[in-house]
C-alpha cells in the first residue's frame, strides 16, 4: 500500500506539470496572436482618414516658353551646312517664379545659342544626345537664373536639316 501511495503521488505531480506547460504554452500562443493583430492593426489600418487628410495635393509646376532658336551645326570643312531648330519649354517649379524669370529670358537665349552653335550633328545622334543637350540646358538655365531654379528644359520640337 504504500508503495501505490508513493505511485500515485509520483503521477499526480507529473500531471500539475504537464497541465502547466499546457497552460504556458496556450497563453504564449495567445500573447503571440494577440501581438501579431496589433502589428496588424498598426501598420495596415492606423492613421489611413487622417494621412489623406493631411496632404496638399501637390501644386502643378508652370512653364515659361523660350523664343524658337536656329542655329547652323559646325561641320567639316566641304560639308553641307546643317541647322537645329529648336522650341523650348522652361519648367519651373513654383509660379511666382515665372515673373521673375521673363526679364532674364534673353540672357537663356544668347547662352543657349552661344552653346548650341559649337555642337556638331553627331553630337545630337539618337535619344542620349538629345539627353545630353537636355542635360546641358538645364545647368546653363539655372546658372543664369541663380537663385531661382528650373526644374527642366522641355523639348517642343527638335528639328535637325
Amino acid at each position: 500500500m504504500a508503495d501505490e501511495e508513493k505511485t500515485d503521488s509520483g503521477e499526480g505531480a507529473a500531471a500539475p506539470k504537464k497541465g502547466k506547460l499546457k497552460l504556458i504554452i496556450a497563453v504564449v500562443g495567445f500573447l503571440v496572436v494577440l501581438g501579431a493583430g496589433a502589428g496588424g492593426w498598426f501598420f495596415f489600418m492606423r492613421g489611413h482618414g487622417e494621412e489623406q487628410h493631411a496632404e496638399a495635393p501637390p501644386k502643378p509646376p508652370s512653364f515659361v516658353d523660350v523664343p524658337d532658336m536656329l542655329v547652323n551645326l559646325v561641320g567639316a570643312p566641304g560639308e553641307r551646312v546643317q541647322y537645329l531648330k529648336l522650341k523650348l519649354v522652361l519648367e519651373i517649379k513654383e509660379e511666382k517664379q515665372v515673373e521673375a524669370i521673363k526679364p532674364a529670358l534673353p540672357r537663356v537665349t544668347d547662352l543657349f545659342q552661344t552653346y548650341m552653335r559649337e555642337l556638331r550633328p553627331s553630337d545630337l545622334n539618337g535619344s542620349a544626345g538629345l539627353f545630353r543637350l537636355k542635360e546641358e540646358l538645364t545647368k546653363r538655365v539655372n546658372l543664369a537664373l541663380a537663385p531661382n531654379q528650373v526644374n527642366a528644359v522641355l523639348f517642343k520640337e527638335v528639328v535637325i536639316q
